[in-house]
């Protein structure tokens, strides 16, 4: 019995010495150390919840100092930095919990004793990295968190914000910024990269992103942050990508002068199942007509007008004649029974429109005798009258011709217009060269709207805000764009990375393709007509006869 007593109690005292060491473990600063000063080793899991936690050699020290110094800020390197590329790890490529080294601009995955970043930091010996979701910065391998107001322009560049006052300012300014590496530019006239043969993308996304309420709506995040799209849907990710695009163009404190769209041709790419993509020359005009809708539908926009920001920019509404054409083998007892039928009188419809299409007349075949005209042109005034109501058009489809008439029934505050510059054949992409002579400003609509709409029309007309042209062969050609800077009345062209300014009397010159107008809302359209029959009856008096001096 004292055997067993004596094992029972040997037992007890080995369970107590247990629990003792236990209630020690516990109470020891870290899961990470016995009370006898031995290193437990623990590789750290990558995950988010864990890397927001200190690690536990400084949670005593930054629960006194929070804001605790770290030596190794002057390593940091910005000129290397650039957060336009997409955020994955350059060694496992994975899009979860990523780190940007701030003293070589790599991403690396963690922070752990196992992750890649941990590696690149004892390999090369760089200690300060950022997370590039949560913006904190942590120093490795130590694993502490670095607090320190030295560190905000980097944020910044990795996410900039708008405040209300700021949006309202920025049609207002008319300094130049300066980048990390000296470089002045104008927020909103910088290059974008043109990564292979994205320069079709890039227009389009320059021109946009001057759209002043398309801009100030992306410009601020919240307005399309918390978007809720139906499970598996990737329209959502579109917004988001060209909101930062808008916050990164119109950066004003940004380390170099230039963009690159990776992130937003990524979306695209994924959005238009690979028909857009980076790699590949597209059309400027199919991607500006794929991207207004799907940023709509991204939007939730629906079938309503002012449903979506893109809709309550740019649409408009007409009203079309459309009537069937007869046959020209018709016979004269069967023509005049088909024109009572109801299959060929006349049907008038309204339809909203994103952007308004026009024809160019077909270039000539032969050079004329004094060998001039070789590169025809119409005036904008011409290709308006399509839309004047009277004006027919023949629209050939498979199965029948029609002719078309159109008229305008309300005006958008901003106007996209194309023309026809590309045409298809049986054998290769044509394209005509016709010049379009336009005004830049003072393009009146008033004659294209339908009589009894004109009423609802105080203002009637446009100023030219952005002119994207087509340079060289239909296959092989590049695109630029013009822009108006609202703050300075200067106009800007810029091809990919290439940015420089240019007169006014410059822009009419090229192959316009694209054009997007802004509604001039300063004075209405009687107060112009007064106006002009002010300053006609001051040049139709007679002059005073002169008075001629005295002998």
């Amino acid at each position: 019995m004292s055997r067993k007593r004596a094992h029972e109690n040997g037992d007890q005292e080995e369970n107590g010495d247990i629990e003792v060491k236990r209630e020690r473990l516990d109470e020891a600063e870290s899961p990470g150390e016995l009370p006898d000063g031995r290193a437990i080793i623990k590789h750290e899991d990558v995950d988010d919840a864990e890397d927001d936690k200190p690690v536990w050699s400084l949670r005593k020290a930054q629960a006194e100092q929070p804001s605790r110094q770290c030596p190794f800020l002057g390593t940091i390197d910005r000129g290397v930095l650039d957060f336009d590329f997409e955020k994955l790890c350059s060694v496992s490529l994975s899009q979860i919990n990523v780190y940007a080294c701030m003293v070589c601009g790599k991403y690396f995955q963690g922070r752990g004793t196992s992750t890649h970043a941990f590696t690149h930091a004892l390999d090369v010996d760089h200690r300060v990295f950022l997370n590039l979701s949560t913006l904190k910065f942590y120093c490795l391998p130590e694993n502490y968190e670095i607090i320190d107001p030295s560190l905000e322009d980097i944020q910044y560049v990795l996410k900039p914000t708008y405040s209300k006052a700021h949006i309202k300012a920025i049609d207002l300014n008319t300094k130049l910024s300066i980048a990390f590496d000296d470089t002045k530019y104008y927020p909103g006239i910088v290059g974008l990269n043109n990564i292979k043969a994205n320069d079709y993308a890039n227009v389009v996304f320059h021109a946009l992103s001057h759209v002043t309420p398309l801009r100030n709506y992306f410009l601020q995040e919240e307005n399309y942050a918390s978007l809720k799209r139906p499970p598996g849907d990737i329209l959502g990710e579109l917004p988001r990508r060209f909101g930062e695009l808008m916050r990164k163009l119109w950066n004003p404190r940004a380390f170099k002068a230039h963009v690159s769209p990776h992130e937003m041709l990524q979306a695209v790419v994924q959005c238009s199942a690979k028909k857009f993509q980076i790699i590949q020359q597209s059309d400027a005009n199919e991607f500006l007509v794929f991207l207004l809708n799907k940023l709509h539908e991204g939007l939730n926009g629906t079938r309503k007008a002012n449903s979506s920001v893109i809709f309550k920019t740019f649409q408009g509404k007409m009203r079309v004649y459309s009537r069937k054409v007869l046959s020209v083998d018709t016979t004269d007892e069967a023509r005049s029974t088909l024109l009572e039928s109801e299959e060929f009188k006349e049907k008038v419809e309204e339809i909203p429109f994103l952007k308004l299409t026009m024809d160019l007349p077909s270039s000539p075949l032969y050079r004329d005798e004094q060998l001039n005209n070789i590169i025809p042109q119409v005036p904008l005034t011409t290709l308006l009258a399509q839309f004047n109501g009277v004006t027919e058009k023949e629209v050939k489809t498979y199965k029948a011709n029609y002719l078309k008439r159109y008229e305008l029934l309300k005006l958008p505050d901003y106007l996209i217009v194309t023309y026809t510059r590309f045409e298809k054949n049986r054998f290769f992409l044509e394209k005509n060269p016709t010049i379009v002579n336009f005004p830049i400003n003072n393009v009146d609509l008033y004659d294209c709207i339908a009589p009894g709409a004109r009423a609802d029309h105080k203002y009637t007309t446009y100023d030219l805000h952005a002119n994207i042209v087509h340079d060289g062969p239909p296959e092989g050609g590049i695109y630029r764009v013009q822009l108006a800077h609202a703050g300075t009345g200067k106009w800007f062209e810029l091809e990919n990375l290439h940015v420089k300014d240019i007169l006014p009397q410059m822009i009419t010159l090229g192959e316009s393709y694209i054009q997007i107008w802004k509604l001039n809302k300063t004075k209405t359209r009687k107060e112009r007509v007064d106006d002009v029959e002010d300053i006609d009856t001051t040049a139709s008096e007679p002059a005073p006869a002169p008075v001629l001096p005295k002998p």
